[in-house]
């Protein structure tokens, strides 16, 4: 195996590993959430089941920016194919790790708040959003690199 390929290797696991992590961290944040305000307010269940699986499309766009640069891992692999992988994978997986922690947080206090008999559902998901916008924001990176580096 060469070093290229090897690089390449370890940013495909950064992707989606990290983002991965990232989405299992922030659902289980708005999961312990859902768990306190079922006691408060059962009614209530399927919008904290909504807020609490925000979190996880995070570890869907790891996943994606891997399918998308899967073309680039051959034998045959550059240097800089390689590094361009590296790359991807530590701004895919660090974005989407980071986003999905505090999206998770953003998603647990709107969960609390209906709980308490606030009406602010549509209102946590629009703050929500806020978040997820920089691991949309890596993926979108993810394919600008797969144009520069080609592969297929």
């Amino acid at each position: 195996m060469t070093l290229a390929l090897l690089l390449a290797f370890i940013g495909v696991a950064l992707m989606v590993g990290m983002s991965g992590c990232g989405s299992a961290i922030g659902c289980s944040i708005g999961g312990s959430a859902t768990v306190g305000a079922l006691k408060k307010k059962e009614e209530a269940f399927a919008s904290y089941l909504v807020l609490s699986a925000l979190p996880g499309t995070q570890g869907l766009y790891g996943f994606g920016a891997f399918f998308i640069l899967k073309d680039v891992l051959k034998p045959e692999i550059t240097m800089f194919q390689g590094m361009a992988l590296l790359g991807a994978g530590l701004v895919m997986g660090f974005a989407g790790l980071v986003s999905a922690i505090y999206q998770g947080k953003v998603c647990a206090d709107g969960i609390a708040g209906i709980a308490s008999g606030a009406d602010v559902f549509g209102k946590t998901m629009i703050l929500a959003v806020f978040p997820e916008l920089y691991a949309i924001v890596a993926f979108a990176v993810c394919f600008l690199i797969k144009g520069i580096i080609g592969g297929a």
